[in-house]
């Protein structure tokens, strides 16, 4: 999760049909061979066009709704000042733990969303990086 100045980056989804128009946090399968922090940095390359250090992670393992995976949030650091830019999504929005309910997540997202205000406050105005 990238967070700036108590903002949590969030990008909507382009496709497949069925997640077009559905919100999501930056990341991403881990690919055979890789560890988390390998993916997580391949991901925000590939996905928003920064290069990234992966840090510590945030909060438990959140089991998803279908069972078959988890998902691990980890703080990151945007490194030699990259700014994200939209590549493999319609839009992206840096929100508030007030305005997390403005947009659909897709439902793998929603128990970090759940755990977001929380994990915000904990950050201080500062955020992750």
């Amino acid at each position: 999760m990238i967070v700036i100045d108590g903002r949590v980056l969030a990008c909507e989804r382009s496709a497949p049909p069925e997640a077009a128009g559905r919100w999501e946090f930056p990341g991403g399968k881990v690919e055979p061979g890789e560890t988390d922090a390998q993916a997580l940095a391949r991901e925000c390359a590939e996905e928003l066009g920064v290069r990234v250090r992966v840090d510590a992670r945030v909060g438990p393992d959140v089991p998803l709704a279908h069972g078959r995976a988890v998902l691990r949030v980890y703080a990151v650091t945007l490194l030699n000042g990259d700014r994200p830019r939209a590549l493999e999504h319609s839009a992206m929005r840096w929100l508030t733990a007030g305005e997390l309910d403005s947009v659909p997540w897709l439902p793998a997202d929603k128990p970090i969303v759940a755990e977001l205000p929380r994990l915000l406050a904990a950050l201080g105005p500062e955020g992750l990086a």
